[in-house]
């Protein structure tokens, strides 16, 4: 999914996350600090964030801070960086090319940590009985993926790491569900996608996969804030990355018990589950310049391809990187 530079407003009020739009307060955190009230609003999809909420752990540390929660679902990123953008949230969690398309539009983002690489959970996937045996064999065929995503990023440089160049390939950009369908028919040669997709392709399809994202790029996953708030709130956000990183921890010391809990938030079957947890790596750190620096290359290559309409400064969207 990607920002439409041309509508933004259409973008907000059509497809995924209106209604959770419509529904948001829109009162400036600093609003709520001027009437003495001090509320954090975290938005996020179904993953570690929802866990974090059902602990009740974070209420329980921000409490003596004078701190409230209030928490609303998103389906995706974009539109998690949309509510940021429109004053409705104050924290959320992304993967690593919603936010350059934020920044490009003009959001007030700030990037407050960052999780550790985790590339053995984004590939190219192939039919089982497929003649492509490597990355060369892709030269010519029809390759879906979701435009503007971390998947776009990888693509690219895979191919770039083998010896293609981007327009190697016939692109088709789907969505993941349309895409799984093109897959699953026939349609294209190839599918770039990530986990949980990924996982339930290689069970339910019997998908192979062709290369993944290991020695290519990182795919790390990104916490944000804005700009004002996380300048004003250090101690929240602090806070907050803590209580991310102590799950993390447990998740990756509980496999089997973190499969079971994200299987139903999914819904998905647990050995489906599995195999996405399986290969995930956990752990949640602050912000580095040589993380956003990883972000800038990924920038500069959305420009290159024409995806964003200026070229942008990351270390812009940080606040006290080390």
């Amino acid at each position: 999914m990607n920002f439409d530079f041309s509508n933004r407003r259409r973008f907000v009020l059509s497809g995924v996350g209106a209604a959770a739009l419509a529904t948001l307060p829109h009162l400036p955190a600093q609003a709520q600090a001027a009437q003495g009230n001090r509320v954090f609003r975290v938005g996020h999809q179904k993953g570690f964030l929802s866990l974090l909420k059902g602990r009740g752990t974070l209420e329980q540390r921000l409490a003596p801070l004078g701190v409230k929660i209030s928490w609303t679902e998103f389906t995706a990123g974009p539109v998690q960086l949309e509510a940021l953008n429109v004053g409705s949230i104050d924290f959320g969690d992304v993967g690593e090319a919603p936010p350059i398309f934020a920044q490009a539009a003009g959001a007030p983002l700030a990037y407050v940590a960052a999780t550790v690489p985790r590339p053995a959970t984004e590939a190219v996937l192939v039919p089982q009985g497929s003649a492509i045996k490597s990355v060369a064999d892709l030269k010519g065929k029809k390759v879906a993926y979701n435009k503007g995503s971390n998947v776009h990023y990888f693509l690219v440089k895979l191919l770039e790491k083998n010896g293609l160049k981007y327009d190697d390939v016939q692109s088709v950009f789907l969505p993941p569900a349309d895409a799984r369908a093109a897959f699953e028919k026939g349609a294209v040669d190839a599918w770039v996608i990530w986990d949980p997709f990924l996982a339930a392709a290689e069970v339910g399809l019997n998908a192979r996969i062709l290369a993944d994202a290991k020695g290519v790029v990182n795919n790390r996953a990104y916490y944000f804030s804005t700009l004002d708030y996380a300048a004003k709130n250090a101690d929240v956000i602090k806070i907050v990355i803590e209580e991310i990183n102590k799950l993390d921890q447990w998740g990756s010391a509980n496999r089997d018990a973190l499969a079971a809990e994200f299987a139903p938030l999914w819904g998905l079957p647990k050995p489906v589950v599995d195999r996405s947890v399986a290969r995930q790596v956990y752990g949640t750190g602050p912000i580095t310049k040589a993380i956003l620096q990883e972000q800038q290359v990924i920038a500069d290559t959305f420009f290159n391809l024409r995806l964003i309409p200026k070229k942008i400064n990351v270390l812009e969207a940080a606040v006290n990187a080390s």
